[in-house]
């Protein structure tokens, strides 16, 4: 029992840290191109270097 008076606070206290991560992350715009990203990885950049 004296474990979860530790282990509780804890995991809550990371909780709060992961929201808290993913507004700041939110309002600093990381989230506003996602199909770029996915359209990136398609993209061919060595077209001229045939080996």
């Amino acid at each position: 029992m004296t474990g979860l008076t530790f282990l509780i606070p804890i995991a809550l206290g990371m909780g709060a840290l992961g929201l808290a991560v993913f507004f700041w992350a939110m309002k600093h715009g990381q989230f506003e191109d996602l199909d770029g990203a996915a359209q990136r990885i398609l993209i061919d950049e060595d077209e001229g270097d045939d080996v």
